[in-house]
Parts: C-alpha cells; sequence; structure tokens
C-alpha cells in the first residue's frame, strides 16, 4: 500500500507537506525518475522550501479552491497527488475532487511505528486508512504478509526540525500579504511560536529536575497510565467524539473513581511532549481528583522514560494515539475510547472503560506481530522527515 509503482511518463502533484526539505527532495526525486512534478502552496512558509520552477501559489479564497484544484487537475492531466495531513481543510478537499475523478492520492504522516518510520498510505491514515480492522483477517495472513525487515536508524534531528518550523512560521506570517485569504489549521503567529519554544526549552530541563526518581517510585507501585494527546491533534478533532483533552481526562478520572476504588492502585498520567510549551493539565487533574476524593491515587508527569512505563503498567487508557501501539508492543492491556487503527478485538480491551479496571485484557501476541508486520510492510516507510531522506527508500515497487 506504501509501495506507488512505476512512476516514469506520470504527471504529480504535491500540495502542502511536513515544513522543511522533505517535499523538495521528494520532488526531486520524482523528477530523477521520470515523473513531470507541481507544487502548489498556500503560504510563503510554503514557497520558501519548494522548488521555485514549477512551484504555484494558491492566493484565492477557501470558498474557491474546489473549483481551481478541479480544473488544475483535469487541465494538467494529474495521475498521483502527495500530500501530509488528509484532515486539513485544503487537503481535505483535494483528496474529495482526486476521488471523484479517479486520481490516485497518498497521504504522508508522522510514523505509525516509531521512532524510525514514517506513514504513506493511499486515500487516508489514521481513521480514514483502509487498514483491515477485522482479527481474522490477521489471523490468517501467510508469513510472507507480516514478517519484515528490521527497521534501520533514521537520526531524527530535533534541531532540524525546531529550525524548519522556526523559518516556515517567520515566512508564512510575514509573507501572508501575499496570501491574503490562507487558513492555516494552528496559529500562524511565530511570536507565539518562539514564546511556546522557549518554554518548551526550559520546562524540560525543569521537569528533568523535579521528576528526578519519580521513574522509580511509580514502577514500584501498581498503576494505570494514560497518555494525554496534542490538544489540537486532528486525531481528537476529527477522529474521537472528544472536543479537549479536559473531556477525556474528566472522564478516565470519574471512571476510575467509580470503578477502582482500591487504595493501593495508582492512576498516571503523562503529558504530551509537543505540549510541553503550551499545556499543563495538573491542576486540573488534581482539582477533579480532589472532588472525588481519590488525589492521594492520582500522579502526574511529563517528561519519564514512556518504554519503562508502558512495560510496567496494569493497562493504558489513550483517545487513539500512537502510544496505544507501542503499549501492545510492551503486552500492555490497551483501551482506546476514540477511533484507532489498532482498536481490534483480540489486541485492546473492548469492554467499556468502566469495567476495563477489573480485569483489563491483555493483548494476542501472536495477533498483534501479524498486525503490526502487516503495518509495517504496507503503510511503513523507514525513514525520517527530518532524518534520513526519502531518496533513499525503495517506495517504486
Amino acid at each position: 500500500m506504501n509501495k506507488i509503482g512505476n512512476i516514469s511518463g506520470k504527471k504529480i502533484l504535491l500540495l502542502q507537506g511536513p515544513m522543511g526539505m522533505f517535499f523538495s527532495n521528494l520532488d526531486k526525486l520524482f523528477r530523477k525518475n521520470g515523473a513531470t512534478t507541481f507544487r502548489i502552496g498556500f503560504n510563503a512558509g510554503d514557497w520558501i522550501f519548494a522548488n521555485k520552477d514549477h512551484y504555484i501559489p494558491y492566493r484565492d479564497s477557501i470558498d474557491n479552491w474546489e473549483s481551481f484544484i478541479e480544473k488544475f487537475f483535469i487541465q494538467n492531466h494529474i495521475d498521483k497527488v502527495f500530500l501530509m495531513g488528509d484532515c486539513r481543510v485544503y487537503q481535505s478537499i483535494a483528496i474529495k475532487v482526486a476521488q471523484q475523478l479517479n486520481i490516485e492520492t497518498y497521504v504522508f504522516e508522522e510514523g505509525y511505528v516509531r521512532p524510525n518510520y514514517i506513514t504513506l498510505e493511499k486515500w487516508g491514515v489514521n481513521n480514514f486508512s483502509l487498514i483491515p480492522r477485522d482479527k481474522y483477517f490477521y489471523q490468517n495472513l501467510s508469513e510472507n504478509d507480516y514478517k519484515h525487515q528490521d527497521d534501520l536508524p533514521t537520526n531524527p534531528s530535533f534541531f532540524k526540525m525546531a529550525l524548519s518550523a522556526s523559518i516556515y512560521y517567520l515566512f508564512a506570517y510575514f509573507g501572508k500579504f501575499r496570501y491574503p485569504h490562507y487558513i492555516h489549521h494552528r496559529d500562524l503567529h511565530p511570536l507565539k511560536e518562539f514564546g511556546y519554544g522557549i518554554r518548551n526549552f526550559y520546562r524540560k530541563y525543569l521537569y528533568k529536575v523535579l521528576e528526578y526518581k519519580k521513574q522509580d517510585y511509580i514502577i514500584q507501585k501498581k498503576f494505570f497510565f494514560v497518555p494525554l494527546q496534542t490538544y489540537n491533534d486532528f486525531q481528537i478533532k476529527t477522529h474521537s467524539d472528544f472536543n479537549t483533552i479536559e473531556e477525556f481526562i474528566k472522564i478516565v478520572i470519574t471512571s476510575f473513581a467509580l470503578n477502582k476504588p482500591n487504595k493501593d492502585i495508582y492512576l498516571v498520567f503523562k503529558h504530551h511532549p509537543m505540549d510541553r510549551g503550551r499545556k499543563n493539565y495538573t491542576k486540573y487533574i488534581y482539582q477533579l481528583s480532589k472532588n472525588l476524593n481519590i488525589e492521594n491515587q492520582i500522579i502526574v508527569v511529563h517528561d519519564l522514560h514512556l518504554p519503562t512505563l508502558l512495560s510496567h503498567t496494569l493497562g493504558t487508557i489513550t483517545i487513539n494515539s500512537t502510544v496505544g501501539l507501542q503499549a501492545l508492543y510492551h503486552d500492555s492491556p490497551v483501551k482506546v475510547l476514540g477511533n484507532a487503527i489498532y482498536d481490534i478485538d483480540g489486541l485492546c480491551d473492548q469492554k467499556p472503560i468502566d469495567y476495563f479496571w477489573e480485569n483489563p485484557m491483555k493483548p494476542d501476541r501472536e495477533l498483534f506481530e501479524k498486525f503490526r508486520g502487516y503495518l509495517i510492510n504496507n503503510t511503513q516507510i523507514n525513514c525520517s522527515f527530518y532524518g534520513k531522506g526519502i531518496e533513499n527508500m525503495e517506495i517504486f515497487k
């Protein structure tokens, strides 16, 4: 599914990709392999990282985008479209039009399997993925369908990601007079992003001090684990019934309080590292737990070692984070409260959350190995947006 076939002679459109040079390098790779490529950008941040000789700026309103992209597809005889983020407004419209015209669309996203993979799927990712969710499908797989090569290190660079983001936001913000109608899926203000970055930096080292030996304390306890997701993630906005992270926290704490009163069981919340400079739910969590008289059973952390927590927990509760897949890898029972590709009978506990605390179901190890192998073979590419690039990958099969 992540093999796109022979592209020689094909006409390919690249829409908004990840911040940085990844899509420009992909563009060069396509041309090197005989394709004709086009690049449409929506802001000056897209422009600065694009190959300028075939870059097309879209400066009109979102209301006219559907008719524009339909004409563009037809007039340029586009065969394939590549983009990042299928829930973003421009991308979702482009995918809909491409499907109507039977134009193959491939969507990039952060890897389902971390840290050495990125995701590439036809038509959609996450809950829009075409990956089967029937346990019998995976139980009946032959060995060739799920056996895979070990992944190679991709050396992702946080500095490269941060620098790319800084450049992108600066150009997008100060060049917005050239793209007056652009609608970004997040806050586009560079000064705010810079402030978040500074706060992220100092909190990272502050938590190292404040949480010193806290992990040793936790793993000696019996505990359930709740990894929080980024507050503005499309995984929540589009692929769950939650409007906010606070809603999710409230449901989990309330269910725990009402159904697991055992005083020797703890509930551990871990903040998402990408929200380190933006959000802190600690006060909210402790106030809720105090109201329910379970504050002594609640622990809130930020930067502890995730695999260690997952390998010691009684169970993991998530909306639909990729941490759920990591939890299954570490043999942790998992309860999904949103929509996730891995929420399959035999892998994740299908009982309502109120019944999860008493008897959490461990994943079927053989089923998980088959599912994970099939997922890697069909949706994952062993490279990084900010490390080892796609130009070295075998995707034309």
